[in-house]
């Protein structure tokens, strides 16, 4: 969100754990470990004299004794992903940072976090890499006393990889989508404690695809735990467990759900449940005309708004063939939601009408009732199936996309690290990484303090 307001995110609406996280309790065990060992070679005064072939400093820093303990250095977070990653998670990471940086002295915890000079870029930038871990574009960069921050680097590197990696996935989904809207569907395929950082990535997503693309999206989430961070609210249409509530007639569950809720909650229909879309989208596109023609004729026009059917979606099983397809060549091709499934649905919506008794005055009120109604689908798309859809240009109003917002294979990995680039000795900053590795610069990178 800061990329397009500029301004940080706080641990108000983080709500961190920040005690637990002082005493690395999010922390691999590793980093735990050198960070205390790096505290009692601080205490007892240990210095390391350079010598021997492992030696990478030049003569003259080589002379130099130094105290690995308080040892100062320039650390880079990046995601080796090849390709485009859109970055969400460093407002989360910075806060990490300025509430848990510090020490453990007896019951006290020191903070320190003043004494970091730290960069990062916005939740919403995009970063290019090329696969080589030497050429990489730096979200964060930290310099300071490596034993302070240490623990910090398991949470950060967690919080990054997931938040960028469901943002990413959402922002190549809308891609994929022409610019229609995606539902954010995927709470139901992972724990609940992660709904607000998800849905905040989702949201992010939208945002820079409107920016890219100079479109006007809305998000769609479907808890109100993904919209926690930025004040969005979960919404939602009608389940099957209604439909069997009233016997498979879905019908009469979508008048009974239109009598009862809010006229601003969407009438989306599940029309998948007796496994006939056509038929149950007809029926129900004619129960809610005949009740929204009547309300109208007796001048309740409020009353008769709820009865306007927004969509109808469909979630037919991938191992099923709906009722209406007749099988034609390959029968693969008809199993779930398919093209063909959903054009036979928009023709039996447009048409539907013309099986009314309707007096003149209502015709073309009726053709507008019809035609306004938006189709949504659901079940197992991605990318790639969107784009198929698409390409054919299946008349899909919305996307509902789920687990694989959460893909984490092939060209989807966006898993994050970071490495210790430079150390401070004697006052200046000296290039040290790892082998393969080497600071990296970032345009996008803003002083943070």
């Amino acid at each position: 969100m800061s990329l397009f307001n500029h301004q940080r995110l706080t641990n108000e609406t983080f709500k961190i754990d920040i005690q637990r996280m002082r005493q690395a309790w999010y922390t691999d065990k590793y980093f735990a470990n050198i960070a205390e060992m790096l505290a009692i070679l601080s205490k007892s005064n240990c210095t390391y004299e350079p010598s021997g072939a492992q030696n990478r400093l030049t003569p003259e820093l080589s002379r130099l004794k130094i105290a690995p303990g308080d040892l100062e250095v320039e650390m880079q977070w990046f995601t080796r992903r090849p390709g485009s990653t859109l970055v969400v998670g460093v407002d989360k990471s910075l806060t990490m940072l300025q509430h848990c940086t510090g020490y453990i002295e007896g019951d006290k915890f020191v903070d320190t976090a003043k004494n970091l000079e730290v960069w990062a870029v916005e939740d919403g930038t995009i970063v290019q890499a090329d696969g080589n871990p030497a050429n990489i574009q730096p979200v964060m960069r930290v310099r300071g006393r490596y034993r302070d921050f240490a623990i910090l680097e398991t949470p950060t590197l967690g919080l990054l990889t997931r938040s960028s990696r469901v943002a990413t996935n959402v922002y190549d989904t809308l891609v994929a989508a022409r610019g229609k809207p995606v539902m954010f569907f995927p709470a139901r395929f992972d724990v609940h404690e992660v709904q607000a950082s998800d849905g905040y990535a989702y949201n992010i997503a939208v945002q820079r695809f409107n920016m890219d693309h100079a479109s006007s999206l809305g998000p769609f989430i479907s808890t109100d735990a993904q919209g926690d961070w930025w004040g969005g609210a979960g919404g939602g249409t009608i389940a099957h467990s209604a439909i069997a509530c009233f016997m498979g007639d879905t019908a009469a569950a979508m008048i009974a759900f239109s009598e009862v809720l809010p006229v601003s909650i969407p009438r989306i229909a599940l029309v998948d449940f007796n496994n006939d879309c056509v038929t149950d989208s007809v029926a129900t596109l004619t129960a809610m005309f005949e009740r929204y023609r009547d309300l109208t004729d007796a001048g309740r026009t409020d009353e008769a708004a709820r009865y306007k059917l927004y969509g109808v979606r469909t979630d037919t099983s991938a191992a099923l063939r709906d009722k209406s397809i007749l099988p034609i060549g390959d029968p693969a091709l008809d199993l779930g939601v398919n093209p063909r499934l959903v054009f036979q649905m928009r023709q039996a919506l447009d048409s539907t009408w013309q099986n009314w008794n309707l007096p003149a005055a209502w015709v073309d009120r009726a053709i507008e009732f019809c035609h306004q109604v938006k189709i949504v689908v659901s079940g197992g798309f991605t990318p790639e199936k969107i784009h198929r859809f698409e390409t054919l240009n299946v008349p899909v109003d919305t996307y509902a996309v789920g687990s694989s917002l959460f893909d984490n294979h092939g060209p989807t990995v966006s898993d994050f690290t970071a490495d210790v680039v430079r150390v401070k000795l004697d006052g200046k900053w000296v290039d040290l990484a790892k082998t393969g590795r080497q600071p990296c610069e970032n345009p996008n990178l803003k002083r943070v303090w």
